[in-house]
Parts: structure tokens; sequence; C-alpha cells
């Protein structure tokens, strides 16, 4: 079954909100209390609108999660979702064109970079600010009869492996090869997108496929004879970034506040209710099973920390470096002048209730919006 995704261009956030979903708002947080009590001490709302593009994955899926709620519209922002992109590399070019304001990316956000796409690194959608490495969305898949053994990893020398070159499907593959001592040229990777994986796997054009959920679920439950070879695994840092221009940026700070404002918000509802956001993907990723989008949410919850930290700083700084040794990108840019932590820091300020039942930052790795990156000094900052 090949999966289809929901055209919600015109979308308006809080304007078509589903009984089941507006039931989920009335019972966010226990005791009877609503979402906008989990949002209470924000900022000022705002009044103003803005396009927001996203990737088809369930670990984006924070920011409709966050139109149906409404929380956009609590913060006085109108968003508008443009359709879900395939790869980060697309939602770059609607950025690049105009097309959107602000957009949720991981890696093809530094491969723009090489190429002089000006972007700035507002936000985070998935990752860590306490540990450096979490990849729990990630997963290796192998189809039966491809020697490949799940207790013996070596054996994916010599394999044909279906992942998105350029993306975190990419470098997670990337990073486990690396951790094994296995030189790329002994495996053979298929430039394939996500929703073609399971194709790959069940035509014999690949034998294993490397990529984030909800695919290798898909895949193990579509394909026959196809299983698990490695979850996670903490082979390299997940990176996702809400992304803007620094034209938009400087025009437009209170309203990009308020957006990571909300996208807090949605977050944390998530964490606090799996099942319910698992319905709420069934709804914007077209023909998803409702078991495969729950056991999907079990990894993504892991991942749900929108903090700032030089944790982050150190896992972009990994992402670059991992991307230079495949010669994707040149790593001659400043990760300084990359990224503006100073919205996110102040919503961490000014909202510390949205991250209440996240563990603390380590001490060490806190950092202020004049934070300046050295590898040496947040290696040692972030030492999980």
């Amino acid at each position: 079954m090949q999966m289809t995704f929901s055209s919600k261009k015109s979308f308006r956030s809080g304007r078509a909100v589903t009984a089941a979903t507006l039931a989920f708002a009335l019972t966010a947080c226990s005791g009877g209390a609503t979402i906008d009590d989990e949002v209470e001490g924000a900022v000022e709302p705002v009044s103003g609108s803005l396009v927001a593009g996203y990737v088809a994955g369930i670990d984006q899926l924070g920011l409709p999660i966050g139109t149906e709620l409404g929380l956009f519209e609590g913060q006085g922002l109108d968003v508008t979702l443009a359709d879900p992109f395939p790869t980060g590399v697309e939602a770059i070019n609607a950025l690049e064109a105009g097309d959107v304001d602000i957009i949720q990316v991981g890696v093809p956000g530094v491969v723009a970079v090489h190429n002089d796409i000006d972007l700035v690194f507002v936000g985070n959608y998935s990752g860590s600010s306490v540990q450096r490495s979490v990849d729990d969305t990630l997963s290796v898949i192998a189809t039966e009869g491809s020697g490949i053994d799940p207790d013996d990893l070596s054996t994916l020398k010599g394999a044909t492996v279906a992942t998105s070159v350029g993306t975190i499907n990419h470098l997670y593959l990337l990073g486990m090869l690396r951790d094994l001592r296995i030189d790329t040229d002994e495996v053979d990777l298929v430039n394939t997108a996500p929703p073609d994986m399971p194709i790959a796997l069940e035509t014999g054009g690949a034998d294993a496929i490397a990529s984030w959920d909800p695919w290798p679920i898909i895949t193990t439950d579509q394909v026959e004879g196809s299983y698990d070879v490695v979850r996670g695994g903490g082979y390299i840092p997940y990176v996702g970034y809400i992304v803007t221009t620094p034209r938009y940026l400087e025009n437009n700070r209170e309203l990009i506040e308020a957006f990571l404002t909300a996208r807090a918000a949605s977050d944390q509802w998530i964490r606090r209710h799996p099942d319910e956001a698992a319905e709420a993907v069934t709804r914007w990723l077209t023909g998803t099973d409702l078991q495969v989008a729950q056991a999907a949410m079990e990894h993504n919850v892991t991942q749900l920390d929108p903090r700032f930290s030089a944790c982050n700083y150190l896992a972009l700084d990994t992402v670059a470096i991992l991307l230079e040794e495949q010669e994707v990108v040149e790593y001659d840019f400043d990760i300084n002048e990359l990224v503006d932590p100073s919205l996110i820091l102040s919503v961490q300020e000014n909202n510390p209730e949205l991250f209440s039942d996240l563990p603390a930052i380590p001490e060490p790795a806190l950092i202020d919006t004049d934070h300046k990156f050295l590898r040496e000094v947040d290696q040692q900052a972030c030492t999980v």
C-alpha cells in the first residue's frame, strides 16, 4: 500500500479541528486543564500570518498537529501550511523561492549553506539538548536473503542499501558504517525517496533500507520477509532545525518567537499524549495505519526537544564533518554565523512550563545569546 500525503495548503490554524482533536485539546492536561492552560506565561500574543513548510515524516508532524490544536492561533498567528515536502531539499527550494516563510529541515540545511543559500537556524524540532547522539527514529531494515545479520552488522559489507542521499537517513548509515569500520565504497548506496523504499526491497532493488519513521515500520509491515537489522544505536546526533532566511528573521522576530512558542507547546502535547498524536498522524499522512503511527510515535517522543544548548551546536558540527568526509560539502563555514539562538532561548526563559517534562540541560551545556561554538569547549560541555 502506497502512502499518500494530505494536501493542506489552505489549512488555517484552529479553523478545521476535528471533533476528536477538539476532545484532545480539552483534555491536554490532567485534571481537566486545557491546551490554553499549558501555554500560560507565554509572551504577549502578536498578530500576523506566515506560511510554514515541513517534510512528510512523523518527526515533523508537531507543526500540523499544532495547527489542529489551535496553538498558533493562541499565539496570535495565522499559519498556512504548504503541502508537505518529500525531503528537506524541496523545502529549502521553496524557502529560497519565497513560497514559504519558515521550514523544518535537517541535514539538507547544511548542504544548502555549502551551496551559498542564506539560512538561519532559529529553533529545533527534533534532536537533543542534553546528549550528543540520539537517533531513535532511524532504522535499517533488510530483506530475506540479503545475508545481513542483525547480530553481526559487519555483514552490511557488500550490501545494496537504499537511503536518501544528503538527508539524515544518509548520515545515519554513514555514522553506522564509520563505527563498524566499513568503508563506504564497500556498500552500494542507492538514492531513494523514503516512500519508494518498501518498493525497493520488494522488487529486489536493494538488500536493505536506512530511513526515518514511519518507513522502516511500514516496510516490515508490508514487505514479506523483511526484518529489523538495527534501531537507533547512537551512531549520530539527530538534527532537525527550524529555519528561515536572514531577511525574514530581521523583519519578523516577534512572529518567529510566537511560532517557536506554539511549536514547543505542540511538542509537549505530543510527548504527553503519544496515542492521540498517533491518531493525528493517520490524518496528516494519509494511508498510515494507526498501529504503524503508534509504533513510530514511541520513538519520536524521545527526540522532541526544541531547546538549544551546546549539544545542538555540536550536533550541527558533527553532521558537517560527516558530510565533508563524503565530499558532499566543504566545511568552510562558521556555525556561529548560521545559528541565532536568541528567540528559542527567550521561549525557554518565558515559558519554562513547556519544558518541565524534559530532563534538565546539563549546566556546562547551557548557553546564552552570546554563545560562540568552539569544538573543544562544546565537546567538554556536552559529554554524554
